[in-house]
């Protein structure tokens, strides 16, 4: 040996990336995902709103595309934020994500008001491509206990 051994601590994840069944039933685990990610880091981002605005994105993963290709969740926990990506096989970008729809949801309607949630609660968002379809994100303030 050269040298003083020296212990090195297991590395903390601050990312996960976990694939997802194309099926509703990815909507709640997400959401637990989400929750024990933040609580095991000590994180101070708002957890009740990154659980709400996963469930969306997750949610519109599964109604807007087609397949059985498994929806990927994407979690990094960053030095002054929260950022939860959902990937799917759809090239096609998400309608009103990054241009509002000046038009108010119908309030008989069920459905359109996940990405007005996500504009208004969310730090930033935005989608991009990649190399199976795209990717749809969305970030929180916080910060990461030190490690």
């Amino acid at each position: 040996m050269n040298g003083n051994a020296v212990y090195e601590p297991p590395a903390i994840p601050t990312s996960w990336r976990i694939a997802l069944p194309h099926t509703t039933a990815a909507v709640p685990v997400a959401r637990a995902l989400v929750r024990t990610a933040l609580a095991e880091r000590e994180h101070s981002a708002d957890c009740d709103t990154a659980e709400l605005l996963t469930a969306e994105l997750v949610a519109n993963a599964v109604e807007h595309t087609s397949g059985a290709t498994p929806i990927e969740l994407v979690l990094r926990l960053l030095p002054v934020g929260f950022q939860v990506e959902v990937h799917d096989a759809d090239p096609e970008p998400p309608r009103d994500l990054t241009r509002p729809n000046l038009d108010l949801p119908d309030p008989w309607q069920e459905h359109g008001r996940g990405l007005l949630l996500i504009r208004s609660l969310s730090s930033s968002c935005g989608h991009r491509p990649t190399e199976s379809g795209k990717a749809v994100w969305f970030r929180l303030p916080g910060q990461r206990r030190p490690v």
